[in-house]
């Protein structure tokens, strides 16, 4: 049988056998620093199963290789991020979210600037790799429908365009992670505290706010 074609055997790891979704999560979440800090490139499946505490056999087992749990983290930051946009949710609440979010998941958040950079697996190289990128079109294109219909119940003002306003509270809640020395520029403080990123949350949310009750 050639190579490509065996199945994959389950590994003998006493941790896989005891519980199978801890060791999984343990996987993701030394997956989630490793990729955020280092890039899908940097990346190497050898730390990631060292931070995890298992077999790097287990990592193929579970996720079918390092493209394979990247894909995995992308799905997983899309349900978070699903779940911040939930229709009928007012919208200064969902800017607060992701801005919330985004400082509770540094990791995820770096990984949309490497992404940016075209650091990504390759087409073809996992089955989900090729599908992803029209998942997370799909994504978006549901966000600026939601604004849409949103701005036609007289939510934000008509002359704003809802694809653009989407893209402005992208880069609002991304901004402290993506540019963290603006921030310490402009503030004079530390990007990563708690009190500031309460402190901008609670801003960001003002802020659409007075978009919202500004009508003029």
């Amino acid at each position: 049988m050639p190579a490509s074609k065996r199945p994959r055997r389950a590994p003998t790891d006493p941790q896989r056998r005891r519980d199978p979704e801890r060791t999984r999560e343990r996987i993701l979440e030394a997956a989630v620093g490793e990729f955020g800090e280092r890039g899908y490139s940097g990346a190497r499946v050898s730390r990631i199963a060292a931070s995890a505490g298992v077999n790097a056999q287990l990592i193929s087992y579970y996720f079918d290789g390092k493209a394979g749990l990247y894909q995995a983290l992308v799905s997983r930051w899309r349900g978070v991020t699903s779940a911040i946009t939930q229709p009928g949710r007012p919208m200064d609440e969902i800017a607060a979210g992701f801005v919330r979010a985004g400082s509770r998941n540094r990791s995820f958040a770096r990984l949309l600037a490497w992404e940016s950079l075209g650091d990504v697996p390759a087409p073809g190289e996992h089955p989900e790799v090729d599908e992803q990128e029209q998942r997370q079109a799909d994504f978006l294109r549901r966000n600026v429908e939601d604004l849409r219909q949103r701005q036609a119940a007289g939510e934000f003002a008509a002359d704003l365009d809802p694809g653009h306003l989407l893209l402005a509270l992208f880069a609002m809640a991304s901004a402290p992670t993506m540019l963290p020395q603006i921030v310490r520029r402009i503030l004079d403080t530390d990007p990563d505290s708690p009190e500031f990123r309460e402190a901008y949350a609670e801003q960001v949310a003002r802020l659409v706010r007075h978009l919202m009750h500004d009508q003029g």
